[in-house]
């Protein structure tokens, strides 16, 4: 037996041990749905370690991914449902029928053409050839990604820009209407429009080849190092942000613009 299997067959023994009679309470108790938020807490430290480029860290938080697979057939295996076996083989079969390129005599031209060819695959094996190109879309995915998915859908069936100033001038469209709702400020027409904004940014990123929930994931974290620049350097100044003037801070937002960019005072 190989290391990695050795490893694998381990992990589920384990596993099993902490659920059986005398084991982990903690573990005994957990169902799918306790479970859920758990899936996805450990997907987005995945990709922190990514972000951070620490290959020890990744080692780590792709352990605690795999984990959660694990826990979840270890409950399916207790109910009688299936086996973590069975969600193998069922992933390695689905590998195969959908890479005809690759294990059969199908010839793919092209990473675009075989995206396109799996669609085909996928909606025949679920008897959805006549279901809306739309469906197959999970319903909790975080709005900018299923956004992306929508139009990223869409655009396979042919309904999509032809040109980038098309897209441009759709994201301009919807800011000026968004502008317009805030002089009668009605709250629910400023929510349509802005979601409007928001789902029209989405898809020129998409255009673009942008992940847009990346875009934002990223934004997000430099918005955190810079403001905790700020905080530090006024921290060790003994100057509160209660004290700071606008001025000041806005001195010490871009000077951590500049580090990040590693670029000297100026």
């Amino acid at each position: 037996m190989n290391e990695g299997k050795k490893g694998f067959d381990r992990l589920i023994e384990i596993m099993r041990r902490l659920r059986a009679p005398g084991g982990c309470p903690w573990d005994a108790e957990q169902t799918h749905e306790s479970l859920k938020r758990y899936l996805v807490e450990e997907c987005y430290e995945v990709l922190e370690a990514i972000d951070a480029k620490d290959p020890v860290n990744l080692k780590e938080e792709l352990g605690d991914l795999m984990l959660q697979p694990v826990f979840h057939a270890a409950i399916a295996e207790e109910c009688g449902e299936f086996t973590i076996d069975d969600v193998l083989d069922t992933v390695n079969e689905k590998l195969i029928r959908r890479h005809p390129h690759v294990f059969g005599d199908q010839i793919v031209k092209s990473a675009d053409e075989q995206v396109a060819n799996w669609e085909r695959i996928k909606k025949a094996e679920k008897g959805e050839e006549r279901k809306s190109a739309l469906s197959g879309i999970p319903p909790h995915l975080p709005a900018l990604m299923k956004a992306h998915k929508v139009t990223e859908k869409a655009a396979r069936v042919g309904f999509d820009w032809e040109y980038t100033d098309q897209v441009f001038a759709k994201v301009l469209e919807e800011l000026h209407e968004f502008q317009e709702t805030l002089a009668d400020g009605n709250q629910e027409r400023m929510e349509a429009e802005l979601g409007d904004l928001l789902f029209a940014i989405v898809n020129l990123g998409r255009f673009l080849s942008l992940d847009t929930e990346e875009a934002l994931r990223k934004t997000i974290n430099r918005f955190i190092c810079r403001f905790n620049h700020i905080e530090d350097t006024l921290h060790a100044s003994g100057v509160t942000m209660q004290e700071a003037s606008l001025e000041e801070m806005d001195k010490l937002w871009e000077e951590a613009k500049r580090k990040e960019r590693g670029e000297g005072k100026q």
